[in-house]
C-alpha cells in the first residue's frame, strides 16, 4: 500500500516539471529504495533524496510517495522527515495509520510524537 493522497495539492516541486518518463525514472528509484527499509526502521525524504545524488529532493521524494499506485506492496510508513516525524496528510487518518504501522513494528515515539533517528533509522 501507497500514499494515495497528497498533501502537496498546489505545489509545484522539480521533479513534477520534469519530462514524463524523468518523473517516472525518478518515482521508481524512489520506491527501488522504499521497498528495501527493513521492518523497524524509518528512513527520512532526505535521506532518500541523497541516495539518489539530489539532495535538497526531500519535497519530491513526498510526490513520489503521493503519487505511488495502490498495487504497489511499498512500505510506505517507513518514510518520515527530518525530525523525526510522521508527515501532515490530508487526511488525519493516514497520520494515524502510519504510527500505527510503524508502532506494529516495534518502532516507538516519544512524549514530542518524535522517532529517535539515532535508533531507528536505516542505513545499509
Amino acid at each position: 500500500m501507497c500514499v494515495t493522497t497528497s498533501s502537496y495539492s498546489g505545489e509545484i516541486g522539480l521533479i513534477n516539471n520534469a519530462e514524463p518518463n524523468m518523473k517516472n525514472e525518478f518515482n521508481e528509484q524512489v520506491y527501488a529504495i522504499v521497498a528495501n527499509v527493513p521492518e523497524g526502521k524509518v528512513v527520512t525524504y532526505g535521506q532518500i533524496a541523497g541516495w539518489l545524488d539530489r539532495p535538497g529532493a526531500a519535497r519530491q521524494v513526498g510526490f513520489a510517495m503521493a503519487a505511488c499506485p495502490r498495487e504497489r506492496n511499498l512500505p510506505w510508513h517507513r518514510v518520515i522527515n527530518a525530525r523525526g516525524e510522521v508527515s501532515k496528510r490530508s487526511t488525519p487518518q493516514g497520520e494515524s495509520l502510519q504510527r500505527q504501522l510503524l508502532y506494529s513494528e516495534g518502532v516507538v515515539f516519544n512524549q514530542a510524537g518524535r522517532i529517535d533517528l539515532k535508533r531507528f533509522q536505516w542505513w545499509p
